[in-house]
């Protein structure tokens, strides 16, 4: 398999709270991988340290075999990332359709905006045509093309799920980073995720999701990661984790 993301030692300090504490780990390209952890294990951290919102204290991390120290978040994406965040990051007074474009405009390679808007240019016309054209493809992935008129604000909160991972994917992310993506759903709209995320791997997008639900990431995921204050624990597939003695004491305070 070929190694698309690889995280070395990766530490991150809080002043005197180290959140992620020598962290070596890796996602291979086609993978499906679940990173838990009871509350403040650092997964959040490990995440924000990954898609570079939040710079490492020490350690690595590379993407495609390149290292992402120094980069900006837009570089990263440029890159083939994108995620998602534990708290809805959607814009409420504009469309669905201009929140999905806030995506795709992100993935537009570096100097590109001046074509954008380079007014009836050739080269503008043809980012704009662009741009909508991964917008209604992100859409029609998640079944918001009905509602892409409507203003954010308006979707029930699980459709406003779907609306974040559908900018997302308007940036035609070679890797998909989820954070907590169930928190807020019902047992049904739960199944129906998981199945959507399950099929978002099987087109062939390598996925990484942070989540609590259990049955969720056991149902799905090849390889779970597990994390306890700021420190992987385990790694293993779905069994392994389910049976191993460091991950029930982390999750039950017993000693297994």
């Amino acid at each position: 398999m070929t190694r698309l993301l690889d995280i070395r030692n990766a530490s991150r300090r809080f002043g005197g709270v180290l959140a992620v504490n020598d962290v070596t780990a890796h996602v291979d390209e086609g993978e499906l991988v679940g990173l838990i952890g009871p509350n403040g294990a650092g997964k959040t951290t490990l995440f924000n340290l990954i898609s570079g919102f939040t710079p490492l204290s020490s350690g690595t991390v590379a993407f495609g075999g390149r290292p992402l120290a120094g980069l900006t978040t837009n570089q990263v994406a440029r890159l083939g990332m994108s995620r998602t965040f534990q708290n809805l990051r959607v814009f409420p007074n504009m469309t669905v359709f201009d929140n999905v474009s806030v995506g795709a405009v992100g993935a537009l390679p570096q100097g590109a905006l001046g074509a954008l808007f380079g007014g009836l240019s050739e080269s503008g016309r043809q980012r704009s045509a662009d741009i909508s054209r991964r917008t209604w493809e992100a859409l029609e992935a998640v079944g918001l093309t009905q509602v892409a008129g409507e203003l954010a604000a308006n979707l029930p909160y699980g459709q406003r799920k779907y609306l974040e991972i559908a900018r997302a994917l308007a940036m035609k992310p070679r890797f998909l980073i989820l954070d907590e993506p169930a928190a807020g759903l019902n047992d049904t709209e739960t199944r129906d995720l998981a199945a959507f995320i399950k099929r978002l791997h099987g087109q062939g997008l390598t996925v990484m999701l942070v989540e609590h639900d259990m049955t969720l990431v056991m149902g799905i995921c090849q390889r779970i990661l597990v994390l306890a204050s700021g420190r992987k624990i385990a790694d293993g597939t779905p069994d392994a984790i389910r049976n191993d003695p460091a991950v029930l004491e982390a999750y039950l305070g017993v000693d297994a």
